[in-house]
């Protein structure tokens, strides 16, 4: 129904895209090639039936190279809208902006936006003439010193226990900053915070009351999550979120779903670019009947294509630039590499252009090297200086832990950041970030205490969720109250986390796995949205002495710049310590068992990174035997022990000052277990 008018509009102008709000005029601008004749909607409410004012567009002189656009006088900031476009084939759809700075939080429908011409999504004009930024920006922490924080952002605070007065919100993440900076994380990595469609599940896992929880199907690449806001504000709240984490020296990293968008296959509903791009926006079959699906998601971003690639990137540097974030992980970012026939590319234009672009070149970039259509290029990622998520690092870590033999050379290689996948393209151990586990998978704890998955709960008849876990039970399988088997698997989890901590590379943790955070032994809960998935921060006394362990291990990696150091290391004599910067050893000193296939010990000697600094000894020994280490003998200083994870709390991670002096020449090493000591000078 047409209304009668209620703003002046002008021809407007074509750049940029999105709204543009200004008091005097707004200017809209949408692009498409495929669109025949484009309106405005303009409503009042996010819940109103009716536009307020419907603006055709005049095809003669407010289309320009395929953007559409028109200003409007004085049109409120915080004014919804959507834009409604008539396809080649004569249909008109109602849709959502994909450069909306802000969404509606009305619960729309999916499966009614799959038959019909509109699916209910809202864009918000929003005011960002006034910048809600200090007058000296946050210069972005690099990753040469990091400890990344895997936190999904309503899951952290949303179970009661949480204490916080704005749960699952951005504002309740605020809340917990004071526990972030206990804990001694320099960057949290937030899971995705772009407004994501929580009803893309499958029937089975609907008919369970269960809902895309994590994140990962995306339609608004600008916009923060309506879920996720407090306030009739999401962008305010969004960046008061950040200058709240920049005020306390955190760095603010997102976890970006660049692959797919929410709109899914041939068979899913039409939200955007569906109705204004798809001839571009997605890799297609020859037909154009199909959408070739290499993330398991039902679509695939076709990023390579330039106009593709420009939006891609210019939405990242909104994010910096405007929200002020500090840089980006991006999921199955292997997809990137992909050209619009769906082969990989030697240099494709999307990691280049995020890697060269001037607003981004101080902003860490992290890839997930691999895509769900079996493309796995961890280390071989293109570009100079990103970094990448080691799955190679898991997995070996994972069978050592678990008592796997004659992986000594491979954890090694670990160890010490990785220079077979990084160092032969120049790329530093920074470009590493390590980790046990993450989002998708087992918590720390039910990595110790499950042999197999357990997701029944998410309505897929435990089909979902990978069989390679690389996990051990430590003899029960799930809940149990056997002594020995609760002692041996907290022991392994300190095991994880002291090798994590131990490591060159950039360490990154998920959130929960400080105080033994457990999901039942499901390794898959992106659709459980309720206590599987909820932190509980009630504490008992596991938690409380795995989180003093955590918080010891963290300061400790903090004091001993030699953990990571800048550069690989070498071997070689360090000129500031008079020692190797690092040397190797089995059961014996200097005698290594890199050909050992039965070898389950290892031992190295660090260098302090400066003169001062104390040089480390780390004794790891995961067989079922306890042995007497031999100690290097150092100039001018003795052996001090920091850590036994044997040992009960809070001996297990000892503080500097109370430290006992090693007195003889050996230290006992238990079974399954790692022992650090310190070299101080002698007084």
């Amino acid at each position: 129904m047409r209304t009668t008018p209620r703003f002046i509009t002008h021809i407007g102008s074509r750049s940029p895209s999105g709204a543009s709000w200004h008091p005097e005029a707004t200017n809209f601008s949408i692009f498409s090639r495929e669109a025949r004749a484009v309106e405005l909607l303009l409503y009042e409410t996010e819940t109103c039936d009716e536009p307020m004012q419907v603006i055709p567009l005049d095809l003669e002189v407010q289309r320009t190279f395929f953007s559409w656009h028109v200003a409007v006088e004085n049109l409120p900031a915080n004014t919804f809208y959507t834009w409604r476009v008539q396809k080649p084939d004569d249909s008109w759809w109602e849709i959502l902006d994909p450069w909306a700075r802000a969404v509606s939080n009305k619960k729309w429908q999916r499966t009614a936006a799959i038959k019909n011409a509109s699916n209910g999504l809202r864009g918000i004009v929003s005011d960002l003439t006034r910048k809600n930024r200090s007058l000296n920006r946050y210069k972005p922490k690099p990753l040469d010193n990091a400890i990344i924080y895997e936190v999904h952002v309503g899951g952290f605070t949303r179970h009661p226990s949480s204490g916080v007065k704005h749960p699952n919100t951005f504002k309740g993440l605020i809340e917990k900053i004071p526990y972030l900076k206990a804990l001694g994380i320099t960057h949290v990595e937030l899971l995705p915070v772009m407004a994501f469609d929580e009803q893309d599940v499958p029937d089975g896992v609907a008919a369970l009351g269960n809902e895309n929880y994590w994140g990962y199907s995306p339609y608004g690449f600008y916009a923060p999550h309506p879920g996720y806001c407090a306030t009739s504000k999401p962008v305010n709240e969004f960046k008061e979120m950040v200058q709240a984490f920049h005020d306390a020296d955190l760095g603010v990293l997102l976890d970006v779903v660049f692959n797919h968008t929410s709109e899914g296959n041939e068979g899913g509903p039409t939200i955007h670019f569906k109705a204004i791009l798809d001839d571009i926006f997605y890799h297609r079959s020859p037909d154009r009947q199909h959408y070739h699906d290499y993330t398991g998601c039902g679509n695939t971003i076709n990023c390579n294509h330039p106009l593709v690639t420009h939006f891609l990137v210019h939405c990242l540097e909104y994010w910096v630039n405007e929200m002020g974030v500090d840089g980006f992980r991006f999921d199955l970012a292997s997809v990137f590499t992909r050209g619009e026939d769906g082969e990989v590319l030697a240099n494709p234009s999307l990691p280049w252009s995020i890697e060269l672009s001037r607003s981004l070149i101080n902003a860490p970039i992290i890839a997930e090297a691999w895509d769900a259509a079996g493309l796995y290029q961890v280390g071989s990622f293109p570009g100079t200086r990103w970094a990448e998520w080691n799955g190679r690092y898991r997995d070996v870590m994972r069978r050592f832990v678990r008592g796997d033999r004659g992986l000594v050379d491979e954890v090694a290689t670990c160890l010490t950041g990785s220079s077979d996948l990084f160092a032969d393209d120049h790329r530093l151990p920074s470009c590493s970030v390590n980790f046990i586990t993450c989002h998708d998978g087992f918590t720390l704890w039910d990595l110790v205490s499950y042999n197999g998955k357990h997701n029944m709960a998410n309505g897929e008849q435990n089909r979902d969720g990978t069989n390679d876990n690389t996990s051990w039970n430590c003899g029960i399988e799930g809940e149990t109250v056997n002594p020995q088997v609760l002692t041996l698997r907290r022991q392994q989890a300190r095991n994880f986390m002291a090798l994590l901590f131990l490591s060159q590379g950039v360490p990154m943790f998920l959130a929960g796995d400080e105080f033994l955070h457990t999901q039942g032994g499901n390794n898959n809960a992106w659709c459980q949205n309720n206590e599987i998935s909820w932190l509980n921060w009630q504490r008992n006394k596991d938690s409380e002495e795995m989180l003093h362990f955590t918080q010891e291990l963290i300061a400790f990696r903090h004091r001993h710049r030699c953990l990571a150091r800048p550069r690989y290391l070498t071997g070689r004599i360090d000129p500031s310590r008079g020692i190797p910067d690092i040397a190797w050893h089995g059961v014996r000193l200097n005698e290594p068992l890199w050909h050992d296939g039965n070898a389950q010990v290892l031992a190295f000697t660090l260098a302090g990174y400066v003169s001062t600094e104390e040089d480390l000894h780390v004794i790891i020994n995961m067989s079922d035997h306890a042995f007497d280490a031999p100690l290097p003998v150092i100039d001018q200083r003795r052996w001090y022990l920091a850590m036994d994870t044997a040992a009960q709390s809070p001996d297990n991670m000892i503080a500097r000052d109370k430290q006992p002096l090693i007195k003889g020449n050996t230290q006992r090493v238990l079974a399954r277990s790692i022992v650090v000591c310190e070299a101080s000078a002698t007084i």
